[in-house]
């Protein structure tokens, strides 16, 4: 009993990196400006009550991350690499549901339902999520490499499918994905987040797919001998992550009703790949917690929004995020893992 106690505190510590995290943000905020989390109900332009404060910018911003997250974890522990083309692939989602909601020279009244729009984007986006797949289990290419393709081309990719036209939805009923519905105080996007979630959970509580992803990432070579097939759940968590990535491609044209293909989801793979690595997963593949990356994902929102309250220029924040990355693959490299423990049991053999 006392041996199962001791396991269960160990293989959930993962968790408290990032829950730490949030916490000395929270305490720092708390300590410069008490103010940060104050919320307030007010009013849109529509007229609806809305809550406002930086505390729902976090929830509400941080929801994109944290459903990229989710895929990001998954290829991430499957393949033992990143995929740094969500942004361009969030563009062009974000264009295919604009092209097949109002068209190109259209005057932004819906020519079709937005669940069409959005189902076209889950298809195109599971496509190039099935390409980059195929480059990385089959062809064998490192992961940044094989999705620096799409990086580099997916933008234009985006513009060519709209005939780099900026499209405009009309349609009130757009902005709900990416902003409030009537009535309900809360941003969408947290809602959006939370089934997300909770169908990626359900999927690694009642399938043996964390199970099998987990094996490849440590040891694709055993995992094929026991009857696996490390190429197809590779292939497979790229798909997934395709997945993702309509969705926030939704709320991203949602938000403005219109896209901006150099600017939309820029730099957001970054955020994703940091939420990965803040949430305790090994960058190398194999063991890896859903919930730990989505705890993550908030963080690295919340670091983003102390650092515009404190006037941080935008073209500075990559500056910032990089030093976070250094601190994490450090602390998280074996010769400092093996220093730190050792330094825990000298502690306790002295006390």
């Amino acid at each position: 009993m006392t041996m199962a106690k001791k396991k269960t505190v160990f293989t959930s510590r993962q968790i408290f990196i990032p829950i730490a995290a949030l916490l000395l943000l929270a305490l720092f905020n708390l300590a410069v400006d008490p103010s940060f989390f104050k919320i307030t109900l007010g009013r849109n332009s529509a007229g609806d009550p809305v809550l406002t404060g930086y505390l729902m910018t976090i929830l509400d911003y941080g929801s994109e991350v944290a459903i990229l997250a989710i895929g990001m974890t998954l290829v991430t522990a499957a393949c033992g690499g990143q995929d740094i083309s969500v942004g361009a692939a969030v563009a062009i989602a974000g264009s295919v549901i604009l092209r097949v909601l109002v068209g190109i020279g259209g005057d932004g009244t819906l020519q079709a339902p937005i669940l069409v729009g959005f189902l076209a984007a889950c298809a195109v986006s599971m496509l190039f999520g099935a390409f980059n797949g195929v480059l990385v289990a089959v062809f064998r290419i490192q992961p940044m490499v094989a999705t620096l393709i799409l990086y580099t081309a997916g933008r234009s990719i985006a513009a060519w499918i709209n005939n780099n036209e900026l499209p405009i939805v009309t349609d009130k009923s757009f902005t709900y994905f990416g902003g409030f519905i009537p009535g309900i105080p809360i941003p969408t996007p947290f809602f959006l987040a939370v089934v997300c979630i909770a169908l990626a959970l359900l999927v690694l509580r009642y399938t043996t797919l964390g199970l099998y992803t987990q094996a490849v990432g440590i040891n694709a070579s055993s995992s094929r001998l026991n009857g696996l097939n490390p190429a197809f759940i590779k292939w497979l968590s790229f798909v997934i992550l395709g997945l993702c990535v309509a969705v926030v491609g939704l709320i991203k044209t949602s938000r403005l009703s219109t896209i901006n293909y150099s600017v939309i989801a820029k730099d957001i793979e970054m955020d994703a790949i940091l939420a990965v690595a803040l949430g305790g997963n090994v960058l190398s593949g194999g063991k890896f917690n859903i919930m730990a990356s989505i705890v993550g994902a908030y963080v690295i929102q919340f670091l983003t929004t102390t650092l515009y309250k404190f006037n941080v220029s935008s073209d500075a924040l990559p500056a910032y995020k990089a030093v976070v990355v250094i601190l994490l693959v450090v602390l998280s490299a074996p010769a400092v893992k093996d220093k730190l423990m050792g330094l825990a049991k000298k502690q306790k053999g002295v006390g």
